[in-house]
């Protein structure tokens, strides 16, 4: 598979590709939870899946940025819907990422963290098989986010967290405060409504307010929009 090459909006123009985009980025170290942010796929008018799945959103370029992202990360946060939904494997099955980490002295890959208040957890998908010491699981009526995120931060060593969903978790850390960018690829697919289209980004209770979004960057490639920004 060849690699996908990007167009820089302006004001960054030029061209660059999924790996070197993400290591360029900059994200902060927090001393009490980790820098947390979220990965998103939506059609243009706003659903998260089709006939349940996130990946017939997706196109080759958005899932090399999705890989990437989780190469950078430390940790990747799933919800226990969207883990079954989505099948989850291991988190990066091309060993190339898993040596790139090792030779820079992290771990082959990011910890699997998913947080369950009802006590069911989907351990029949391939991830609690390919990787079964690699994943952490918080379960209890009553799981505190931030305890969750400071937990990790304090006891795991995890200084960037990649949310992957779904919209309820994501809704959640929003309502609560607890994300710092969202990256978002836009398909240029418009896939109505009805039940089979998924949900909005965020799903569950509103936030007090609305979230201001600050665009701290943006890609396009043969349509597609991947854009980047910044939760205030």
């Amino acid at each position: 598979m060849g690699t996908a090459t990007y167009r820089r909006l302006p004001p960054a123009a030029g061209a660059t590709d999924a790996r070197a985009y993400v290591a360029s980025l900059e994200f902060h170290q927090l001393a009490d939870r980790p820098y947390t942010v979220a990965n998103f796929v939506a059609s243009a008018d706003g659903h998260t899946t089709v006939e349940g799945w996130s990946r017939k959103l997706s196109d080759p370029a958005d899932r090399e940025l999705f890989y990437a992202l989780r190469e950078r990360a430390d940790a990747v946060l799933v919800g226990p819907r969207t883990l079954a939904a989505e099948h989850y494997k291991r988190l990066l099955p091309a060993p190339e990422r898993r040596e790139r980490r090792l030779a820079a002295g992290r771990p082959a890959e990011p910890l699997a963290v998913t947080v369950s208040r009802s006590g069911r957890v989907p351990r029949e998908v391939p991830l609690f098989t390919d990787t079964p010491d690699n994943v952490l699981v918080f379960e209890g009526d009553g799981v505190p986010l931030d305890a969750v995120l400071h937990t990790l931060r304090r006891d795991h060593g995890v200084e960037t967290l990649l949310c992957e969903g779904g919209p309820t978790l994501f809704g959640a850390l929003v309502r609560e405060r607890l994300v710092d960018e969202l990256f978002l690829t836009l398909a240029p697919l418009l896939v109505g409504g009805g039940e089979t289209s998924g949900p909005a980004v965020v799903s569950g209770p509103p936030p007090e307010a609305p979230t201001s979004l600050e665009l701290a960057g943006a890609l396009e490639r043969e349509g597609t929009l991947f854009l980047r920004y910044r939760l205030s």
